[in-house]
């Protein structure tokens, strides 16, 4: 290495001291990302090749979910031909608060609200709104209800048809009863509950207060829906309980609902043992971002899974021999020294979700920023590459394009709440008809429920998406100390993840190109003393296993003229940064 001059130490310590510059991030082709994926796809074992062509599937996309498992977070990218269609991360320490199922007690009842607050053993009190205490109207257009299994007390119940006003008769003070997070905490607002619970499994939905049995109308076929009535009407459940078959169902036997059911129900007599004690608590709660990958793999079409832990891989594969042995196949352990994430271009496909502006394939852009009310979008044209030798499908195929690609980050952002898409006027009203359409399309791909509008006379789309949980820019980023809130800087936890995935990154690169093997290698971190006390205390355990696992000597200085988002990893002996 060359050594640097005192002058070259001032040039970093200058540049630590100023917030580091927004990088641009270059958008990668998506034509590039198919060729690639179109190489991956090849590679399929024969056997799954013609199972596609046999099941006329020889046209569908190449489906890969990427799994990136580090010591304080878990990433999870579906890539469909090669392009990201789906980000989830996961910190350790974070609560899975929706889909848990607590026993609580009524703490308060606000009529001017027309809501309980409930006790369910946590900081904040759950809110429960009386409409949520009602049993679950049979008018979700979503399920067709084929078969009843009520016991007498819910068919008088029924009958009886309790209103609002009837609740704080019902539910008063001090009533003790079963909720299930529908939304997690936001801010300062309590979790949502309902308690009308529903139990999800690969192919069903058990609902144990409910006697209702109905299939999910997004499976379209009549033969397939007469074939799924016959199977509904075999199946044995407890009185009283309802069930019902999800879209993933669509073409399953009836040995998969059976086998489904009955891990549902076991999984009910562990809460209801929970639910003896009487006291506010947690009775059962959503697995983990692994558990839940591998749950939905096996309901969606996927080609390979690629997991880069050895300890999660070997989680994974005990996870699938219990419910599918045959999908053991697809589970890949990744073992490049090139981290996962950067091996598939996710690294900077996620670069660009937290980008203000998204560059679109044709030359446009559309333009998102949150505020606390609603999430806006506005779509420009830029230097759009579309239109025809006429020109007269310049702004119909910008709005179309920007339709698909505002799903799409809608999706990975996980935005919810209003949103407002700001379109190119189109004075043609087939021409907005098509952009609504194909926003309906694209937003049908979405799990989260959500509400589309035609677009105004004012080009305007208003749309809105369910919210279960912050959206991932809340996650990773915490409010700033240089502005009093009113910027956003990384928290001391995202940058100890992206200190020790640069550390690591740079190991290897010395590694291969400037250390022998055996040699230790010293190195220095310039860095926050925010994010210093972060690695010395929560994060130390991380820093010694890296120091022994790649035979390094780390040492740290901290200044508080640095900016939090800013470290720099030096020679210790010539100051000069490494790379």
């Amino acid at each position: 290495m060359k050594s640097s001059s005192p002058t070259d130490k001032n040039s970093v310590d200058n540049e630590l001291r100023s917030p580091p510059k927004e990088e641009v991030v270059e958008s990668i082709p998506r034509d590039q990302l198919k060729k690639e994926s179109a190489a991956r796809a090849k590679k399929r074992p024969v056997l799954q090749k013609i199972a596609r062509v046999l099941s006329g599937q020889k046209e569908t996309p190449y489906r890969e979910l990427i799994i990136n498992a580090e010591p304080l977070e878990t990433r999870v990218a579906l890539l469909v031909d090669g392009v990201l269609e789906k980000f989830e991360v996961e910190r350790s320490g974070d609560k899975r608060m929706v889909g848990a199922v607590f026993a609580g007690k009524i703490q308060n009842l606000e009529p001017g609200l027309k809501a309980a607050f409930v006790d369910i053993g946590q900081p904040k009190n759950a809110f429960l709104h009386y409409w949520d205490i009602l049993p679950a109207a049979n008018d979700d257009k979503a399920i067709e209800i084929v078969r009843q299994n009520e016991t007498a007390e819910q068919k008088k119940r029924r009958s009886q048809k309790p209103t609002l006003k009837d609740i704080p008769k019902l539910y008063p003070i001090g009533t003790n009863i079963v909720v299930q997070i529908t939304k997690a905490q936001i801010g300062t607002k309590g979790p949502r509950t309902t308690t009308n619970l529903a139990l999800p499994g690969r192919f069903l939905v058990l609902m144990p207060f409910s006697g209702q049995c109905g299939i999910s109308r997004k499976i379209e076929s009549k033969q397939e829906r007469d074939r799924l009535k016959q199977i509904l009407g075999k199946l044995t459940l407890p009185e009283g309980m309802g069930i019902i078959i999800r879209t993933a169902g669509e073409g399953k036997k009836l040995r998969y609902f059976v086998r489904d059911l009955h891990m549902l129900l076991k999984k009910w007599e562990k809460i209801e043992e929970g639910m003896k004690a009487g006291k506010p608590a947690l009775l059962y709660q959503e697995p983990d971002i692994i558990e839940r990958t591998v749950r939905d793999f096996l309901t969606e079409d996927i080609d390979r899974v690629l997991v880069d832990s050895e300890d999660r891989h070997s989680a994974i594969l005990d996870n699938i021999s219990e419910v599918s042995p045959r999908s053991r196949k697809k589970i890949v352990h990744f073992k490049d020294d090139i981290p996962i994430f950067e091996r598939f271009n996710i690294e900077r496909q996620i670069e660009q979700t937290f980008q203000r502006t998204v560059p679109l394939t044709s030359g446009g852009e559309i333009v998102i920023d949150e505020t606390e009310a609603l999430v806006a979008i506005d779509v420009n044209t830029g230097s759009h590459k579309g239109k025809d030798k006429g020109g007269k499908d310049f702004i119909v195929n910008a709005n179309l394009e920007a339709a698909s690609e505002a799903a799409r980050q809608i999706r990975l952002r996980n935005i919810g709440g209003l949103i407002i898409l700001d379109f190119i006027d189109m004075k043609n009203k087939r021409d907005r008809k098509a952009v609504f359409d194909r926003m309906r399309r694209e937003m049908a791909k979405d799990k989260a429920k959500s509400h589309v509008l035609p677009i105004s006379q004012l080009g305007i789309m208003q749309m809105t998406r369910q919210r279960h949980a912050e959206s991932h820019a809340s996650g990773i980023y915490t409010t700033c100390p240089y502005c009093s809130g009113k910027g956003i800087v990384k928290s001391s936890r995202t940058m100890s993840v992206e200190i020790q995935r640069k550390l690591v990154s740079v190991i290897r690169h010395l590694r291969n190109t400037t250390f022998k093997r055996g040699e230790t290698i010293e190195m220095a971190i310039l860095l926050h003393p925010t994010n210093l006390e972060r690695l010395r205390n929560e994060d130390e355990e991380h820093l010694i296993d890296i120091e022994q696992a790649y035979n390094v000597s780390l040492s740290f200085k901290s200044d508080y003229s640095y900016h939090v988002e800013n470290f720099r990893i030096v020679d210790p002996t010539s100051g000069q940064e490494l790379r």
